[in-house]
């Protein structure tokens, strides 16, 4: 089992639910990256998603488009953020899954990334723009490596799609709470817990939410009704905001504190 399973096999019998932080490594440098990751840490992320940066970025609303530009222009690319990845597991055991684009990793190669990424201490892969359908060589090279494969379930997926992510994926599943690209939202969509509902019916996996979800009292919202609660673009838009600060790791600690409380509370069972 990979320190995924592990964590959520923990949250359960913790009864807690997790916090899940995204950011794109190597925004603003790639020598920042490891210090960004403990503060997250620090603050109560219990799973980190590093996003490697892509030229291209479809599903990316303009926060995190221009944070995938800086890390660019900062040399970032799919190799240094394994050496990233790296870096931090010398420092930490928290969970990393990295999170990319198909065409980076086919650059790459399949069994090459699979192999260096376990090397490296990476948990688990998401391609964000993959076809669960078309998965097969992808699903075999990472698993071969020991590593989570996890898919993405949307408001618009089809029964039969919703069946084949729960089939190939491992660790979670990551359900996009609405349509379009990211980016933090004032509201959450109404869209979040038909989707658990209809997800649970088809798989036993831990459950995890993001896009859109940026306040704690979002993440209270999320967390009643799902395993995790993912926080991407606010948290690349305050590393933006603030890349040039010293106290930025501080800063980014307090933030993700704040989100973190707006978690429910674990059950308390009487005896």
């Amino acid at each position: 089992m990979t320190r995924i399973g592990q964590l959520f096999e923990r949250l359960k019998r913790e009864d807690r639910k997790g916090l899940i932080a995204y950011l794109t490594a190597g925004d603003p440098t790639p020598d920042r990256t490891p210090s960004l990751v403990e503060a997250l840490e620090r603050g109560g992320a219990d799973l980190v998603e590093l996003g490697v940066p892509f030229s291209d970025p479809i599903a990316d609303g303009p926060v995190i488009q221009h944070a995938g530009h800086r890390a660019l222009s900062a040399g970032t690319t799919l190799r240094r953020v394994l050496e990233i990845a790296s870096e931090i597991r010398r420092r930490s055991r928290i969970p990393l899954l990295l999170f990319t684009y198909l065409n980076p990793v086919l650059r790459y190669g399949l069994e090459r990334l699979a192999a260096d990424a376990a090397g490296a201490g990476i948990d688990g892969c998401l391609l964000t723009d993959a076809s669960v359908e078309e998965a097969g060589a992808y699903v075999h090279a990472m698993r071969g490596a020991g590593l989570d494969t996890v898919f993405l379930a949307a408001p618009t997926s089809t029964p039969r799609r919703m069946r084949l992510v729960a089939e190939y994926s491992t660790g979670f599943v990551y359900l996009v709470s609405r349509t379009g690209v990211t980016g933090a939202r004032e509201t959450l969509s109404g869209s979040i817990e038909p989707l658990v509902t209809a997800m649970r019916s088809v798989t036993d996996l831990p459950l995890a939410v993001g896009f859109g979800i940026s306040k704690p009292e979002h993440v209270a919202e999320v967390g009643k009704l799902a395993d995790a609660v993912v926080v991407g673009s606010a948290i690349v838009s305050l590393i933006g905001q603030n890349a040039e600060n010293a106290s930025l790791e501080i800063q980014l600690e307090s933030f993700v504190r704040e989100l973190k409380h707006g978690l429910p509370a674990p059950r308390v069972v009487r005896s």
